[in-house]
């Protein structure tokens, strides 16, 4: 596998069981400066934070070495419950669906001061070619290595 640094995602962190299930988790301290005028966690940031999980995910996979193109079709977040600061967000990702060119993913982020799931999100990935013009079919050995990796934590995504 590629070199990673320290602060991204994990596949063998400690996991509350809220997030067994989930392959790659990504540490994620909240900063002071990420918080709205009430006091909690602007909602821009759950997306940033699920970028950072999903680029983990992918390096986890050793998927993620410069040459793939990705971008991103769809996304959305449901907040359950707010999140402040100080806090510490462990966002479990994992594969819900792999589709030819697609990747469908979930996410989970768990508050560490809450002992509790505070919003869900999923994400639509397309893989292009290089030109980034063309969808470009994941690869036989991408395919197993990613299903793998899901069925190392007892889950199937659907394919």
């Amino acid at each position: 596998m590629s070199e990673k640094p320290d602060f991204m995602s994990e596949v063998a962190i400690d996991r509350p069981k809220e997030l067994a299930h989930y392959p790659v988790i990504h540490y994620q301290p909240i900063h002071w400066g990420e918080m709205d005028a009430f006091n909690h966690l602007n909602n821009v940031v759950y997306y940033r934070y699920s970028e950072s999980a999903r680029i983990g995910y992918l390096h986890a996979l050793d998927m993620f070495d410069g040459s793939m193109v990705t971008v991103l079709a769809q996304s959305s977040c449901q907040y359950l419950r707010p999140v402040t600061y100080p806090d510490t967000l462990l966002l479990g990702v994992r594969c819900q669906r792999l589709g030819n060119t697609s990747i469908a993913m979930e996410y989970s982020y768990y508050s560490t001061a809450q002992d509790k799931i505070v919003a869900t999100a999923e994400a639509v990935v397309v893989r292009l070619d290089s030109d980034g013009k063309a969808k470009l079919p994941w690869t036989a050995e991408e395919r197993a290595r990613l299903l793998a990796l899901e069925a190392k934590f007892g889950h199937t995504p659907e394919y």
